[in-house]
């Protein structure tokens, strides 16, 4: 998960000879940290939870294609990682940390809950051959997982013919005995769906109302944080690693009970559970009984307060980031051999600000670092602008978990654990959140253990293995594939084997972020290089979306029509991504020398 908060840079004076028992604490660290670690968790909980259904909720409930499904949870994700530019912005300026976290935590809230409202689900159908024909569904069930015994027809003059798509892209449709009655050549039959542009603009704006509200939560929380401990102490290291526990022990909880709620009672109740979860988030905030009287406060300011302004330009940005999200699903297909020019342009509204503003930074802050800086600052500035760009690559392919992994483990992966235990499909993003929690403490011991004997990787070498791992992570689980039977299923801990190797890559890459941006960066530019990390992340998301696009499944009402074809698209797709992963990884290897001299000692 790319929510790891870290802390600044160790250069600072040793404050440690402090003692501890003169105030509260909490595990030797300040009380606060205690109730600001329960709120995030409780936060993460209710968007983790979220996450987990939203995928399987629109190609099942909504029944989008793939391409639309995937596409619009890219988006929400890079406005997830977007927003908080101008919420940490606002809050530094105007409103202060606390009252940001507050106010986002009820827009939040407010989103999930009109997640809830999805009404009936849309109507299947298939156009062939250019004519509409009604498809029906036998024994459906409107929840994450599908009734085993779920049947599509295509009905034709009130008489029913199966619909059943053959390995060469074809699809049939058969008589009651099973005889062929007609093949629809590749390209011939085209799966949609009737939905109620009601519900629709109700779940947009549900996306849209939690992308803002997440602007004001997230950055400002950490914040939050931060301002417990003086300039210099030491245990600021180990207290943000404590507040990323809670980040993974809210989203360990929510990926495992959000989904059997949406399953046993409704979609409409695993959205509640997530929206419970972030109104205890809240209430530990707004109720704190003085905890944090004096953190996050607003900063003084002359003038009038503008709290409600702002209050008001958020509610205003909801329908603009509507505007983007309807945009988004309604961009054209590139043309057919129109090439990279014809992508660009065939990009929505979304993905043209989020690249263009990408590849005007990059370029930009190096020659201002040239002219402005020394040859020093210039060269570690050039190391920092490498490291984002291959940091955008890592988390575009580790993200997609809750696209098409998801989609993988709902169609060809065989859920059933120790006998005739069977978890669900969203379920299994819980094995990321239980790895991270089961290894930090492991790999911080390797780190410490191999840098007291300077044998530590620097942070080149980190990013290059981590690369290399969300590869092989792939290719672990493409290896797994081979070993299917009829029913063209993986097994479950093959998926498990892969979310065990992308989370030792995340732990490589993840705890250093931030803190390597910080200390590589020119002091007057500081921020806005953190700016563009957060940029490099909310890009990754958006072209993550882009990728799982080139897994998409021809589908009927949510389902696929033959397992065989969505078996080989996947591990295809699955085999590139990993290839271009390792290979980039290497090269990354190979850059480390000249970036560990451009880094002049920062580790």
């Amino acid at each position: 998960m790319v929510d790891t908060p870290t802390a600044d840079s160790p250069r600072e004076p040793d404050i440690t000879h402090i003692n501890p028992a003169a105030e509260a604490t909490w595990f030797g660290h300040p009380r606060q940290l205690a109730r600001l670690f329960t709120t995030e968790m409780w936060e993460r909980f209710g968007y983790y939870g979220m996450r987990a259904l939203l995928t399987l909720y629109l190609t099942k409930h909504f029944i989008f294609g793939d391409r639309e499904a995937t596409g619009l949870y890219g988006g929400f994700t890079a406005l997830v990682y977007l927003t908080p530019l101008v919420g940490g912005y606002i809050a530094d300026q105007y409103l202060g940390s606390k009252r940001s976290v507050k106010f986002g935590a009820i827009m939040m809230a407010i989103g999930y809950f009109t997640l809830c409202f999805g009404g009936t689900t849309a109507k299947p159908y298939a156009v062939v051959d250019g004519q509409r024909y009604e498809v029906q569904v036998d024994n459906f069930k409107d929840a994450p997982t599908s009734a085993k015994d779920e049947k599509r027809f295509l009905v034709d003059q009130g008489k029913r013919f199966e619909i059943k798509g053959n390995d060469d892209g074809s699809v049939s449709l058969l008589n009651a005995d099973g005889s062929v009655a007609k093949t629809v050549a590749k390209g011939g039959f085209e799966a949609k769906g009737d939905r109620s542009w009601l519900l629709q603009a109700i779940m947009l704006l549900a996306l849209s109302i939690v992308s803002v509200g997440n602007g004001f939560f997230k950055p400002n929380i950490s914040t939050m944080v931060g301002e417990l401990y003086a300039t210099g102490d030491r245990r600021r290291d180990a207290g943000f690693t404590i507040f990323y526990m809670g980040i993974n022990l809210g989203s360990l909880g929510s990926q495992i009970l959000c989904p059997i709620l949406a399953d046993t009672v409704g979609w409409w109740a695993g959205f509640g559970l997530a929206a419970v979860g972030m109104l205890i988030s809240y209430s530990l905030i707004q109720f704190d009984g003085g905890r944090l009287s004096a953190v996050g406060e607003p900063p003084v300011r002359s003038g009038p307060d503008r709290s409600l302004l702002i209050y008001i330009g958020a509610l205003i940005a909801v329908p603009v980031v509507y505007f983007l999200f309807v945009n988004l699903m309604n961009s054209p297909k590139p043309v057919p051999g129109s090439g990279f020019i014809g992508y660009l342009a065939s990009l929505s509204l979304m993905g043209k600000l989020l690249f263009g503003t990408f590849l005007v930074s990059i370029p930009g802050i190096l020659i201002w670092s040239f002219v402005k800086g020394s040859r020093t600052e210039f060269q570690m500035m050039l190391a920092a602008m490498v490291l984002i760009v291959f940091n955008v690559v890592f988390w575009t392919l580790f993200e997609q978990a809750g696209s098409s992994l998801t989609l993988f483990a709902d169609r060809n992966t065989n859920l059933t654990v120790f006998g005739n235990f069977a978890i669900t499909a969203p379920q299994t993003q819980f094995f990321n959140a239980f790895f991270i929690v089961a290894l930090a403490p492991v790999m911080s011991v390797l780190w410490t253990g191999l840098a007291k004997r300077g044998l530590e990787p620097s942070i080149p070498v980190k990013f290059g293995l981590a690369l290399m791992g969300v590869g092989a992570g792939f290719l672990f689980l493409v290896w797994g594939s081979s070993y299917v039977g009829a029913d063209y299923q993986v097994g479950v801990w093959w998926l498990a084997g892969l979310y065990l190797i992308h989370s030792v890559a995340e732990l490589c890459i993840s705890p250093v972020g931030l803190s390597m941006i910080t200390k590589l960066s020119i002091a007057r530019i500081v921020g806005l290089m953190m700016g563009v990390w957060f940029l490099s992340i909310s890009c990754a998301q958006y072209v993550a979306g882009v990728v799982a696009q080139f897994a998409s499944v021809e589908t009927v009402g949510g389902q696929v029509t033959n397992l065989k074809v969505s078996l080989d698209t996947y591990t295809h797709t699955f085999t590139v991504i990993a290839e271009v992963a390792i290979v980039l990884g290497v090269v990354l290897l190979l850059l480390s020398w000249p970036l560990k001299k451009w880094m002049h000692g920062v580790k």
